[in-house]
């Protein structure tokens, strides 16, 4: 009993720890197997966007039967006995049908020398279904109910361990004061951000998401920029929208993270101020920013006169660079578009 408990300590520490995820998973599988004996193991990531899985760690198993996990029909064959839902871990003899009747078992574990384990999903707090563990054994003696329940007890450790999220909400507590937050997909949909409140401005589709696609689409690692809050002129204020590149090892289909947090340090720009300066980010011209505001070109030049010393910029184009850089600026998106 010592040694189990002192290795399910050891297993919470493993999973809280740092590294890649692909580290911390290989971490976690030995350490799990002090608690819960096993001859091969393989660990499946769900796929953030729902469909199947999206790459695999493994232990003991040869590059065979690896190939053959990291193919489609492993995702099939989880579905089918419904060990993708939350429910106590699964093996081979619990099943109303030989396992000969499921290809991952008749092509792959079987003639790998698998003949027995334990299948259970994953799922961070909240239901989000993170991934799919399988203990296995070369044994034909079905797994004890002590090692069932084992195992069941570890699930919530084991789900937190992998959980791609972590690494984006480790890059959002970089953003001081955030508020709200999303993850932004690469079919152009997007999911909350655990830890984080829903915002209106941050739901597929809106033109927040949209000028934040748009600026990590230019191959930018960060941006920033102000959003007007009740109509193009801001009466209620700026929010400040900051968008972060995914990290390296966060899973396919995840591409950034939009956060918002409020407005400071604007240098006294005025919500007009802001606007132009989003234009001269576009490269615009003072006719054409005049054009895109329906303005005369000298309040236009007037405002830039304003612009150029608020910010301590001898010249336009330092100006953008500053606006740029610090993002003191509003992106330039159609008005019918803005809230």
């Amino acid at each position: 009993m010592r040694s189990h408990e002192s290795g399910e300590l050891l297993l919470a520490e493993t999973a809280a720890s740092g590294g890649t995820t692909s580290e911390r998973v290989q971490a976690l599988l030995e350490v799990l197997r002090q608690v819960v004996p096993f001859d091969a193991a393989f660990l499946a990531f769900a796929d953030p966007l729902g469909h199947g899985y999206h790459s695999l760690v493994s232990v003991d198993l040869d590059g065979r039967a690896v190939d053959f996990l990291s193919g489609p029909q492993v995702a099939r064959d989880i579905e089918v006995t419904g060990t993708d839902r939350q429910r106590p871990p699964l093996g081979p003899s619990d099943l109303p049908y030989p396992a000969e009747e499921l290809p991952t078992w008749a092509e792959c574990l079987i003639p790998s020398g698998i003949q027995e384990g334990l299948g259970v999903a994953l799922f961070a707090p909240g239901g989000r279904h993170v991934g799919h563990l399988a203990v296995l054994s070369g044994s034909r003696q079905p797994p004890s109910p002590a090692t069932r329940r084992r195992l069941g007890r570890l699930t919530p450790i084991l789900a937190q361990g992998i959980d791609p999220m972590r690494s984006l909400v480790a890059a959002a507590r970089l953003v001081r004061g955030a508020t709200a937050g999303v993850v932004l997909h690469a079919d152009g949909g997007c999911q909350d951000l655990p830890g984080l409140q829903a915002d209106t401005l941050l739901v597929p589709r809106s033109p927040v998401l949209a000028a934040a696609r748009e600026r990590i689409g230019d191959g930018n690692v960060f941006s920033s920029f102000l959003w007007p809050l009740g109509g193009s002129h801001a009466p209620d204020g700026h929010v400040r929208v900051t968008v972060l590149a995914a990290p390296e090892d966060a899973p396919p289909g995840l591409t950034a993270v939009a956060l918002l947090s409020p407005a400071t340090h604007l240098h006294g720009l005025t919500p007009r101020e802001l606007e132009v300066l989003g234009l001269l980010v576009e490269g615009c011209s003072n006719h054409e920013v005049a054009r895109a505001l329906v303005v005369a070109p000298r309040t236009v030049a007037a405002h830039l006169e304003h612009i150029l010393v608020k910010l301590g910029a001898p010249t336009r184009t330092l100006a953008a660079v500053r606006a740029e850089r610090d993002g003191l600026y509003v992106p330039a998106v159609p008005r019918s578009a803005r809230r």
